[in-house]
């Protein structure tokens, strides 16, 4: 198909411009450029052979030109760790950045549409296994945002094939979010705030994009909402095991209050901003080991046939494997020795 991404210079909508193309679709990548993480994975794009078009979703003549004669979009362009940002600086972006990219998809006669929205939509329910019907809740600007443009996207489901799709944590090369994690195991100086009993519902980037494009061609899924999520639960203590495992550390880290940093969080939040400094901690960067998720694959598996196959002791290993190709990561203590 003849397929537009935003987002591209993004982790996730790298990945999957590089997956689409390898699958014979015709790609156009748009994105933002702000830093040299993501111009890296635009120059990896484009030595790919995808098209890559740097166009912000407020420049509406930019996009218009290049959904012309497109057949499907795939929209995971968003505000999301702008830590700082007021609610409105999220909203222009995510939820007016969607019902522009909608209108104007409508517009030029586009056939499908896939919303790449979040799992952050359901706030924090621990205990609960999640599903596409499952009340929305969320407590942080852009999970509020993301809920907000999901309903705007179902404004428009008479006039586009439209699938909705919840993202869960996402991981696997390329992602630069968990380096520090893999770094702070593999050196020994990581520790587990809290009681590490939270659980999560990694999904990886392999996976996740064939999910994606799965929506995108599955005509059932018009009109649907699709949650997207590894086949593993794990608690952190897990996850952090397992990534010990991949950097060759595999002794378990010590644990440490939680209580400390999410006072110190709030702390940040209310003074550091006043003072026209970024906070040094917020809360939201706490959520990786309080939230709790579980969730239920049966939609996707129903209406995509799509089912994560990757396990995350295997994912994690190739995650540490691209960081050391990329001279990221040092080589692994187990590793030299052998």
């Amino acid at each position: 198909m003849r397929l537009l991404i935003t987002g591209a210079s993004g982790f996730i909508g790298c990945q999957l411009a590089q997956q689409a193309m390898r699958l014979g679709h015709q790609v156009t990548a748009v994105t933002a450029l702000n830093n040299d993480v993501e111009r890296a994975r635009c120059q990896r794009l484009t030595d790919a052979g995808v098209r890559v078009a740097v166009a912000p979703l407020a420049d509406r003549a930019a996009l218009e030109r290049l959904l012309a004669q497109q057949e499907a979009v795939i929209h995971l362009a968003a505000a999301q760790h702008e830590a700082g940002a007021p609610e409105a600086y999220f909203r222009e972006v995510n939820v007016e950045g969607t019902r522009t990219l909608l209108e104007l998809a409508v517009r030029c006669g586009v056939a499908r549409f896939v919303y790449g929205s979040t799992i952050g939509v359901y706030g924090s329910q621990p205990g609960a296994r999640l599903d596409e019907d499952s009340p929305l809740a969320p407590d942080n600007p852009y999970g509020r945002t993301k809920a907000e443009a999901e309903r705007v996207a179902r404004e428009f489901a008479a006039q586009i094939g439209l699938c909705i799709v919840r993202i869960s944590e996402t991981y696997g090369p390329g992602d630069m979010r968990l380096l520090k994690l893999f770094r702070a195991l593999q050196s020994g100086r990581y520790l587990t705030i809290g009681d590490g009993r939270n659980l999560h519902q990694l999904i990886y980037v392999e996976d996740l994009a064939q999910g994606l494009l799965a929506a995108m061609q599955t005509t059932a899924a018009s009109g649907t909402t699709v949650l997207l999520a590894g086949s593993e639960v794990l608690s952190t203590d897990a996850m952090v095991a397992a990534i010990g495992a991949a950097v060759g550390r595999p002794r378990p880290p010590r644990h440490v209050p939680l209580w400390p940093f999410v006072i110190a969080a709030g702390v940040c939040e209310r003074l550091m901003p006043a003072l026209g400094m970024r906070p040094l901690l917020h809360r939201r960067r706490l959520d990786f080991f309080r939230k709790s998720f579980q969730f239920s694959a049966a939609a996707a598996e129903r209406l995509l046939g799509f089912r994560a196959a990757t396990s995350f002791a295997t994912g994690a290993r190739l995650t540490a494997d691209w960081y050391r190709a990329q001279g990221l990561l040092a080589a692994s203590p187990l590793r030299a020795v052998t």
